[in-house]
């Protein structure tokens, strides 16, 4: 049982890793980003979604800890 669990994820993750290549593969156009007037460098498609996905990796848990800090201390406030 332990060894086909550990098979399955090695699978998942080989599928993973195969999804990611192919990704990566297909956008190797080039974009340059615009934001709030502020100019990017020239990235390929690939490399800016990755990007994009580790700044909200970091981002949304930082909101989340002050979310549930607020709603602790509005709690304890009704309380």
């Amino acid at each position: 049982m332990r060894n086909l669990k550990r098979v399955l994820l090695a699978v998942f993750i080989l599928l993973l890793v195969l999804a990611i290549l192919a990704f990566v593969l297909e956008n190797q156009q080039s974009v340059t980003l615009l934001f709030l007037g502020w100019v990017g460098p020239e990235l390929s498609v690939s490399l800016a979604m990755v990007i994009a996905l580790l700044i909200g990796m970091v981002i949304g848990p930082i909101v989340g800890w002050f979310l549930r800090r607020a709603s602790r201390s509005s709690h304890k406030r009704l309380v």
